[in-house]
């Protein structure tokens, strides 16, 4: 039983399997009490076949112990990592570690095994569980990355509108931003989008910039791109009749008095644009979370 994960049950499902791994244990060394040992997952790969890990968020960082296994992001997918052995029948065990998008570390002993009992995982089962092993991104300062996913879950969640910003209107669709919000020096901004056509609305990107309030001469070196670090939802299509709600993630900021933001949204295969104009005097009414009773 060495080819397949330790603490696994497996679930039958018509002819498939579904894999749920319980939480990964940290112990102690008794030897050295003041560090933390993760136990790793036990993992078997073979030659002929690949085995797929499905996180429940983006695989962000991998790191392989030797040259006997090889590994990488499914094509157009974030979340599902491939491994299969790269030495048919290697002898030595070997291991790989995985770092999630959420702050979430993984850690796995490979072995070879010519016929694995199954070759998908499904990791999506811990992410409910609590995370005593957590990275920390720099882009995030000192907030844990399951801080700032449940910040933007309760702004999502509790959608209160905390001033009025203003909303772009045209075509029938308005972009509209409902409220900013400051934490840990973050700024948060929640937008929705409406469409009261019967057109879907395809969004091709999403623009924060800062510009010269005049924009009298468009100009590469009069735009500052702010690129957001985190969003709670991909915009993708806002089918007709209806709307999507997004929180965007920045890093602090203010404008000075002849700049403003926008934030403009493009329509791909289309012309119904949208830009929101924030002012300076916008920013700095950002409501504290903690008003918001985001925890």
């Amino acid at each position: 039983m060495n080819f397949i994960l330790k603490c696994l049950y497996v679930l039958p499902l018509l002819t498939r399997f579904s894999i749920m791994l319980t939480a990964q244990t940290i112990s102690y060394d008794a030897s050295r009490p003041e560090l933390k040992k993760i136990e790793p997952y036990q993992l078997a790969v073979t030659y002929d076949k690949t085995t797929h890990l499905i996180f429940p968020s983006r695989v962000r960082y991998v790191d392989l112990g030797s040259g006997y296994i090889i590994a990488g992001k499914a094509e157009g997918v974030e979340n599902v990592l491939r491994v299969k052995a790269a030495i048919d029948g290697f002898k030595v065990a070997t291991n790989f570690s995985v770092i999630t998008d959420n702050g979430r570390f993984y850690n796995f002993n490979v072995n070879y095994d010519k016929v694995p009992l199954t070759l998908n995982y499904d990791l999506t089962a811990l992410a409910g569980k609590p995370q005593n092993n957590t990275a920390l991104f720099p882009e995030l300062g000192t907030a844990t990355p399951r801080s700032v996913d449940k910040t933007l879950s309760n702004i999502y969640r509790e959608n209160k509108k905390n001033l009025y910003y203003g909303k772009s209107r045209s075509y029938g669709i308005q972009f509209s931003l409902k409220g900013i919000y400051i934490k840990d020096h973050k700024l948060y901004f929640h937008t929705e989008l409406k469409n009261k056509t019967n057109i879907p609305y395809l969004v091709d990107f999403i623009h924060f910039k800062i510009v010269d309030k005049k924009m009298a001469k468009r100009t590469v070196s009069q735009q500052q791109i702010v690129t957001p670090l985190r969003e709670y939802q991909p915009f993708s299509e806002i089918k007709g009749q209806s709307a999507i709600r997004n929180v965007f993630l920045l890093d602090q900021f203010t404008l000075a008095d002849d700049k403003i933001l926008l934030i403009e949204i493009f329509e791909k295969n289309g012309g119904r644009h949208q830009v929101l104009k924030v002012k300076n005097s916008d920013l700095v009414k950002a409501s504290l979370i903690k008003n918001l009773g985001a925890k």
